[in-house]
């Protein structure tokens, strides 16, 4: 009878903790955001403080980091789909084209008649109408979200210390040396892992500009941002964004030697992703495995929408570090990561790993 109380308490506490996620979504997704940027920019916060620079001045310039490496990348992408829309022409034609296709067709295999179909097509205008008005709402959600996002990366950073001094001061007098070292741990670990994330998009932004620019596809930066952004949706994420650059490049009459060094391509990143930057620059501190990865997205696309995807790898990666310091938990943690193998890696990353240590 316990037993049963005990899991209906649990069922009850983790149907609360759905409900709440996605009840407070416009208020916690930003914090989650700002927490996640808070927690990469740490060092650099702590490495200012220690040459003597004031708190506030050092969380300033953090601030001011963040938004010029925003900017630049903003200029950059604008620059890129700018070259973009000088081939819209192109891209209208060949769908006029696609559609009098479709019309045809239609004709002759289900006897609607053009005309008919033009009047489907109007009858649909309140639909398109309805649906520009929730992109402008979208966009307005996009702004106040980005908008908090930066005021929580300001205050996390700035109060950290107090955070911190707050949750010691909610442990038993006993545990509060324990809780200390887990604060510690579990902080330490997920910045680590937030920076190897960081430094591995960025190294694809660059492995993927130069393998598309050999092969000759137009705004190669544009579409290796892409590629190297969706690398934070595990799986799918990479493979979406070469499948994009090679829909585009093929919409544009790109020729099969060029699809084909798309394809080589992203098959040599993957392989330099896997063998070299994954041990090099991530190492053993993170491992979810494939179950719990899929999971997390699911129910981070169902209770956040597209942000939930975007944060399900890092917050589950997160709560596997918490749980990992934590004794009680432990076997959650262990659940949550990866099958343990004895895995070699090869010499050569044993060695470029000694030129750096």
């Amino acid at each position: 009878m316990n037993d049963s109380a005990a899991l209906i308490k649990k069922l009850i506490l983790i149907f609360l903790v759905v409900a709440g996620l996605y009840l407070a979504e416009e208020f916690l997704i930003p914090l989650c955001l700002g927490g996640l940027l808070a927690a990469l920019f740490l060092p650099f916060c702590k490495w200012m403080e220690t040459k003597k620079i004031p708190k506030i001045l050092a969380v300033f310039i953090c601030l001011l980091v963040l938004l010029s490496a925003i900017i630049g990348l903003l200029m950059l992408l604008s620059w890129q789909v700018s070259k973009l829309t000088g081939d819209l022409t192109f891209l209208k034609q060949k769908a006029i084209d696609s559609f009098d296709k479709i019309q045809l067709y239609i004709f002759h295999h289900f006897g609607i008649s053009a005309s008919a179909q033009s009047q489907l097509i109007k009858d649909q205008q309140t639909t398109f109408t309805g649906f520009v008005e929730s992109l402008f709402g979208s966009m307005k959600n996009i702004f106040s979200g980005f908008i908090l996002t930066v005021v929580y990366f300001f205050l996390l950073l700035y109060y950290r210390s107090h955070i911190k001094n707050f949750m010691l001061k909610l442990a038993p007098a006993s545990k509060r040396e324990e809780t200390e070292h887990v604060i510690y741990s579990a902080a330490k670990v997920s910045t680590q892992y937030l920076q190897g994330l960081s430094k591995m998009i960025v190294c694809l932004w660059i492995m993927y500009s130069i393998g598309f620019s050999i092969v000759g596809v137009d705004n190669a930066i544009f579409f290796a941002v892409l590629c190297g952004l969706l690398e934070i949706v595990p799986f799918i994420g990479n493979l979406t964004g070469t499948s994009v650059t090679v829909l585009v490049a093929a919409a544009h009459g790109a020729s099969l030697a060029m699809l084909g060094g798309i394809v080589i391509t992203y098959g040599v990143v993957q392989f330099i992703q896997g063998w070299v930057l994954e041990p090099l620059i991530l190492g053993p501190h993170v491992k979810i495995n494939p179950l719990f990865t899929i999971l997390a997205l699911v129910i981070g696309e169902i209770i956040w929408g597209i942000p939930g995807i975007v944060l399900a790898i890092p917050l589950t990666a997160i709560l596997k570090i918490i749980c990992d310091h934590i004794e009680s938990m432990k076997p959650y943690g262990f659940l949550i990561g990866e099958i343990e193998t004895n895995h070699t890696p090869p010499k050569f990353i044993s060695k470029i790993k000694s030129w750096f240590t």
